[in-house]
């Protein structure tokens, strides 16, 4: 029987909500379609926004939201997106299938969005095709309290206090779609940007957010901090998982064989590698300063559906990446010492979405669901974790059979989470409790075949379900089905 150890009298800290945080781009059917449809659209909506997907995203407790990209960021001006709706410029998105961009949902639509859900703004600036004025009067006109230009175009377009958006990123992908800039010269340019991004109020203070690597290359986050550490926050850091690295045939997100799938897991496994050696690198040369990481893109990515639009990037969404989405999550919990931020790319209809959309019909993914599973983590305090197990072996790929993070709440609850990764066989586990003694417990598990999905005929087809738990001397033991994510919900003594 493999052990679960839990040490409560270790922790590395408090696990930031933001490693919840969600990513929403102007691409495919994620904005239109997905979550604005319009005030004078039949589907229900609140300001333009779908009542059915802000409730169910509303219920994940989301901290903070990324907009308006991602490749598009690089190309929006946002006072392209302000003012009256019919008087907006209508642009060509040349960065996802070439379609007419409107621009009915800018800044102040966003902020709707984020106060409807509850949760903070990041905006991702326009550093590869904008310019420091542009970028500095959008946080004037963001945040700006006073008098002044843009506090009074902001007024002119129908908003009297300021927004006081916190986060933004000085780029995106600045090594790629944002500019195919050199790591020396984008440091540069981020110490000349960060120096006209202001806060308009000491309580209000913004957080800088520089545009980092991309998978594994560190050269990008040295030059970076070195160079311009003194300036930001966090740097991000974006990883996608492939099952394979030919990004014309990554491989299909419902047809897979048994070796794609365990490929998929080791190679989403890397994560782990790559947030410590970045960190490693952070810590060299933050200087004494709280420089946190931002996984700020991360989630599988596929071939598209059949038959949809290869720009939208739509892709259906399975068990498989529901233990992608519990590995990841788990990683980022276990170094919440550095990872300050993650968002999962992205919210709906996009890559590894929480949410489907067709017309009126909404359909929630198992990423949905773990993300569901995962949630009293946020702001709970890390605990020291790991999983005695064995190793599985397709290929010579390694993934181990069990994967874990816990934390305790302000309540004093203890929070378990545990992916079974083995496709085919169940987990009995014996979960050890150091440093208190349990008075209950409650399991809550998911799983099904690595395929197992939902879909608008069958939509409930993956859902979360009762998981019983056998209370021990020293803690409890639970039969962990094959491909599954479970957590566990401790009430100590």
């Amino acid at each position: 029987m493999p052990h679960i150890f839990i040490n409560t009298n270790r922790s590395l800290g408090t696990i930031d909500p933001n490693i919840y945080g969600q990513f929403s781009e102007h691409l495919g059917r994620c904005i239109y379609q997905g979550i604005y449809v319009g005030e004078s659209a039949e589907i229900p909506n609140i300001n333009g926004m779908r009542c059915d997907v802000v409730k169910a995203l509303k219920a994940l407790h989301i901290p903070v939201l990324r907009w308006p990209g991602g490749c598009f960021a690089d190309t929006y001006h946002w006072r392209d997106g302000i003012g009256p709706q019919a008087q907006r410029k209508t642009i060509v998105n040349t960065n996802w299938g070439g379609v007419s961009e409107d621009n009915s949902f800018g800044t102040h639509e966003f902020m709707e969005l984020t106060r409807q859900l509850g949760c903070e703004a990041y905006f991702s600036g326009n550093v590869g095709s904008g310019t420091v004025q542009e970028f500095s009067d959008w946080v004037e006109y963001c945040n700006m309290g006073g008098v002044s230009p843009m506090a009074s175009l902001r007024r002119e377009n129908g908003r009297e206090a300021p927004f006081n958006v916190k986060y933004w990123g000085i780029g995106n992908e600045a090594w790629g779609c944002g500019g195919n800039m050199r790591a020396e010269y984008y440091a540069d340019l981020c110490r000349q940007y960060s120096t006209y991004l202001r806060s308009y109020s000491p309580d209000h203070k913004i957080y800088k957010i520089a545009s980092g690597a991309n998978v594994d290359d560190y050269h990008w986050t040295r030059t970076v901090l070195e160079r311009a550490g003194h300036v930001i926050d966090a740097v991000s850091l974006h990883y996608y998982t492939l099952p394979h690295q030919d990004w014309q045939h990554k491989g299909s997100a419902t047809e897979f064989t048994e070796s794609e799938y365990y490929t998929t897991l080791h190679k989403t496994l890397r994560m782990e590698e790559l947030v410590e050696n970045h960190s490693r690198i952070i810590r060299q040369f933050a200087g004494g300063r709280k420089i946190g990481l931002a996984v700020d893109e991360w989630g599988t990515w596929y071939d598209v559906e059949p038959g949809t639009n290869p720009g939208f990037l739509y892709q259906q969404n399975t068990m498989r990446d529901a233990l992608v989405a519990a590995i990841n999550l788990n990683i980022f919990n276990n170094h919440c010492d550095t990872v300050c931020m993650a968002n999962i790319a992205q919210m709906v209809n996009v890559l590894q979405a929480m949410i489907l959309t067709e017309g009126s019909k909404m359909v929630l993914t198992p990423t949905y669901h773990v993300f569901a599973l995962y949630a009293a983590h946020q702001g709970a305090q890390q605990l020291e974790s790991y999983a005695e197990t064995s190793i599985l072996r397709h290929d010579n790929e390694a993934v181990p059979t069990l994967h874990v993070s816990a934390s305790r709440a302000a309540d004093g609850k203890i929070l378990i989470t545990v992916a079974n990764l083995d496709a085919a066989h169940p987990a009995e586990a014996q979960v050890l409790l150091g440093g208190v003694k349990a008075a209950a417990v409650n399991g809550t598990v998911l799983c099904g075949t690595a395929d197992a999905r939902n879909t608008f005929t069958a939509p409930d087809a993956v859902q979360p379900k009762a998981l019983s738990a056998v209370l021990t001397a020293d803690g409890f033991t639970a039969a962990l089905p094959a491909c599954s994510v479970a957590a566990f919900t401790v009430t100590p003594q």
